[in-house]
């Protein structure tokens, strides 16, 4: 709530969340008048470390707050969501939202152009209790969405690919975030739902020189370390690489639908066929392209070949979602024993 300087930041930084109040915060290790002796840079306090840099830029902060009275209050709110301890298991709360409802707007609400993006939070807010979701770091990585809901009462995390932002696609600021959120939810028994519409990792230099292959390994090793419940569903695209570190059924997913809108393939239409037919004729890459989206633009063949579990009606999606929280609420795996994982950081 007030200004945090020096090694003092390392305190919050090590915690599991860090919520700041605007024009009142300040984290930094090295103050305005340091920076300005140094490199000879003129900021402000706000400037160089407020909630409005650690909550959009660095990723520090995962809430900021509007002032003191507002955080007391969304922090109680937050903190109704954690389980008291690793042993307890998560709270529930009474719930009069039926599992068996169903959202017919659903089965409308994925554009028929693949290319034309819509809000995955209209998808989450018709499928978990009563539309409320409690979503953390909303204004970092935008193009990844995490947070709390509930399912009959239960606390459940959401992890989402966001198609209004970036066309849905991973970055390392999105990896970064994805894995750590996976991770605390893995320590402390909370099960993991996880909504897919990617089609890849974010191309070019700046992305592959600052190391994504490095940061999108943390969100492959996230999921594949975590032994809670794991539910995936695939809206859309879900394409290579990108599609392998969402929850897929090779990091060991317990259940994973697609909608019939699913995509699942090594790439998109246009980059496999100029791939394909690289130096061929346009009527040549037309036909190439129509064989393409008969064959993989549709969720059937991933089915056939056991990489999700079944195609669901998107209408039905929370009552199947219900369904395998309440299988899996039993569920006890454990990895091999070893002091302690090597996350690629």
């Amino acid at each position: 709530m007030g200004p945090c300087a020096g090694g003092a930041v390392y305190s919050p930084a090590i915690t599991d969340f860090t919520f700041m109040v605007k024009d009142t915060s300040y984290l930094f290790v090295t103050g305005p008048d340091v920076v300005k002796s140094v490199t000879h840079e003129e900021i402000t306090q706000e400037g160089l470390g407020g909630s409005k840099v650690h909550s959009q830029k660095s990723g520090v902060a995962h809430l900021a707050f509007e002032n003191d009275i507002e955080a007391l209050a969304r922090v109680r709110e937050f903190f109704d969501f954690l389980p008291l301890s690793n042993r307890n298991h998560v709270p529930e709360r009474p719930s009069n939202d039926p599992a068996t409802r169903i959202e017919t707007c659903l089965d409308t609400l994925v554009p028929a152009d693949t290319d034309k993006p819509y809000d995955m939070h209209e998808v989450i807010s018709k499928v978990v209790d009563n539309g409320d979701f409690f979503e953390i770091q909303p204004n970092y990585a935008p193009n990844i969405i995490i947070g709390f809901a509930r399912m009959e009462g239960r606390t459940v995390s959401i992890v989402a690919n966001q198609p209004k932002q970036m066309a849905g696609c991973l970055d390392i600021d999105a990896s970064v975030k994805a894995a750590r959120w996976v991770r605390f939810c893995d320590a402390f028994d909370i099960p993991i739902i996880t909504f897919v519409d990617v089609p890849g990792f974010l191309p070019g230099t700046s992305q592959e020189h600052n190391g994504i292959i490095r940061h999108g390994a943390k969100l492959l090793y996230a999921y594949a370390e975590a032994t809670v419940p794991k539910i995936a569903i695939i809206t859309r695209k879900a394409y290579g690489g990108a599609y392998d570190v969402m929850s897929s059924k090779h990091l060991r997913g317990d259940t994973n639908y697609s909608w019939p809108t699913g995509q699942l393939a090594v790439m998109g239409v246009k980059g496999a066929v100029g791939i394909i037919c690289k130096g061929k004729d346009a009527e040549t890459i037309k036909q190439a392209e129509a064989e393409y989206t008969e064959k993989f633009a549709n969720p059937f063949p991933a089915a056939q070949r056991g990489f999700i579990d079944d195609i669901i009606t998107p209408s039905e999606t929370r009552r199947i979602i219900c369904q395998d929280l309440a299988l899996l609420r039993d569920k006890h795996l454990e990895n091999p024993q070893k002091k302690h994982g090597n996350i690629p950081l």
